[in-house]
This record gives structure tokens, sequence and C-alpha cells, in this order.
């Protein structure tokens, strides 16, 4: 059974909790950011579904903290709707962004989506596959990536692009396709969506993001890997 945490100072919490309940998730609250970043610390948490807007503190902060200490899931739930917000949201390390109102069965649309996701990320598989790329390497077995020899942690998302992008090493992909591919959802925004993201892993994976070795843009058409000493194994 899942462990979700939702965290929200509204009435909406009593209203996802028992609609949660219902598909029998295991579920914990929290009224504020602090109360998150401490039940994450002392519980095995499986997705956090968090407001923005709270006290003490809110759900950004909160976010920027979780991710410290984690790689799970974190939905975002906002009643801001503009690109602004949600690419604010998604730089900070969340996974997912909704805006309110909302139905509740979307919530768990979302929510069951994340953790196919993650559990997919998490999966062992019986034999070993690596991709290299220059000195990059993925290891689709373990979900580890590695630069140069050096492990780099990179959420479910991150790992879900990398891996497309390094597959076909040479191939364009356009926003839209990635975002279809590793999100399994209608494209809508994915343009600024899918540009945070490949910002956050050229941060992680590149000596000079400003200058990328690996992940290069092909204007007009979108994203590719560069082809060099690429191996599969």
């Amino acid at each position: 059974m899942e462990t979700i945490l939702i965290v929200d100072d509204e009435d909406i919490l009593e209203s996802l909790k028992i609609f949660l309940t219902k598909e029998d998730y295991r579920l914990l609250t929290a009224k504020c950011g602090k109360e998150a970043v401490e039940c994450v610390r002392r519980e095995h948490i499986d997705l956090v579904l968090m407001d923005i807007m709270m006290p003490v503190m809110d759900g950004i902060k909160a976010t920027q903290l979780i991710r410290q200490i984690t790689n799970i899931p974190i939905i975002l739930l906002s009643a801001k709707s503009e690109d602004v917000d949600k690419i604010n949201g998604l730089n900070i390390g969340a996974d997912d962004y909704i805006t309110k109102p909302f139905y509740l069965d979307v919530i768990v649309a979302h929510i069951k989506a994340q953790l196919r996701r993650y559990k997919h990320f998490g999966d062992v598989n019986k034999h070993t596959k690596l991709i290299i790329l220059g000195g990059l390497t993925l290891d689709d077995t373990a979900k580890k990536v590695s630069v140069e020899g050096q492990p780099i942690s990179l959420t479910p998302m991150e790992f879900g692009i990398l891996k497309m992008l390094m597959r076909q090493p040479g191939k364009a992909f356009t926003s839209s396709e990635i975002y279809k591919n590793v999100w399994h959802d209608k494209p809508i925004g994915s343009e600024s969506i899918i540009a945070v993201h490949i910002r956050h892993l050229r941060e992680k994976i590149e000596i000079d993001p400003s200058e990328p070795r690996y992940i290069k843009v092909v204007w007009g058409q979108g994203y590719k890997m560069e082809d060099s000493n690429e191996k599969n194994i």
C-alpha cells in the first residue's frame, strides 16, 4: 500500500483524505510545509501532494527541502494557473502541477501516473542495461546516472528524459514528443515544461551548461544527444 502525504491548510484536505482513502492509499497529513518536511524525514512516503500557499512554510520552500532528502514524486496544488507559476514549481523540483479548482478524480489520475513512473524507475531487471555516451553513463537497471564516474541525483522525470534522448543519440525530439513519452499525458504547455527539465539536466550533467557537450538544441525541431562514443550493453 502506497503512502501519500497530503499537505494543505484548507478544508480541501479532508475531502482529499476521504476520496483517496477509498483508493486504498495510506494517508498522512500536514498543515504546513514545515510539518511536511519533518514527516518526510520521519516516515516512509511514496508521494507528496502539496499546496503552495500555506502558513509557517509554503510549498515552494518545502519542496526545495524535500528534494534534499528524497526524489519521491511531488505534486503541487495551486490556485495560480499562469505558465510562469507552473515553471516556478517545476524549477524548485516538483514533478507535477495541478491548478485549483480541480476534480478529485483528476487528482487520483495524476497520483497514479506519478506512482507508476516512480515504481518503474525503481524496478530491478534481470539483465544490466547500460547506455554510455562519452563520459555519461545511464544504468537502466539500477536507475542511476554518472558523469565521468561520479554519481548524480536525478528526479524520475529527468531520468526519463535523459534515457529517451540517450537511447537514440543524434535524433531530435520535439518537446511534445518528450512530454508524451515521459509524462504519458497530453503535451499542453510542454515546451516550457521540457525547457525547465532540460535546464536542470544540463546543470547536473554538463561541465559548462551554457556550452553543453551532451544535450543539444536543434532549432525548430527540439533536443538531441550528441552521437559520440555511444555504446549499448
